[in-house]
């Protein structure tokens, strides 16, 4: 019995509100061929899942952690306060920012308790407005230029 090969259907790439450098080339690539993209880290090692009314405890207190707040403290302020007017917590605004794109196929979230599972869930019902879109990329803009400009300079 002879299998077909079917190629690629899908890319995992980091992509987050913080880190949207895939929308350069990746994305528009992936869309063209018809791929699905899985995104990982959609909570930028936990940075956007409301890392400053936080209690400083496992991952969140570690050096690299705390130098990467400081040095977004004025996004993630601007953040987590569109959040609070949305009245969503930030972890499901950036999930559900993720799902608002159609060519994301699914998030990679990884929960590690009960509350992170059900704010997943609660992101696949959140619907972000054009509003908000906009308010979202003033806050995290996209990454301008084209390539090989936007990569290395």
């Amino acid at each position: 019995m002879k299998r077909g090969l079917t190629g690629l259907v899908s890319e995992q790439s980091v992509y987050n509100l913080n880190n949207r450098m895939v929308e350069l080339e990746v994305l528009p690539s992936a869309e063209h061929y018809g791929l699905g993209i899985i995104p990982w880290s959609p909570l930028g090692g936990e940075l956007l899942g409301g890392v400053l009314n936080k209690v400083e405890s496992g991952r969140r207190a570690s050096e690299e952690v705390r130098k990467k707040v400081e040095e977004k403290r004025s996004q993630l302020e601007a953040y987590e306060s569109l959040c609070d007017k949305l009245g969503e917590t930030p972890a499901a605004v950036a999930l559900a920012w993720l799902l608002h794109n159609p060519i994301v196929t699914a998030p990679i979230i990884g929960p590690r308790n009960l509350d992170q599972s059900e704010t997943a869930v609660k992101a696949a019902e959140i619907k972000l407005d054009s509003e908000t879109l906009n308010k979202v990329d003033v806050i995290w803009p996209v990454p301008g230029g084209s390539a090989p400009e936007a990569y290395a300079w």
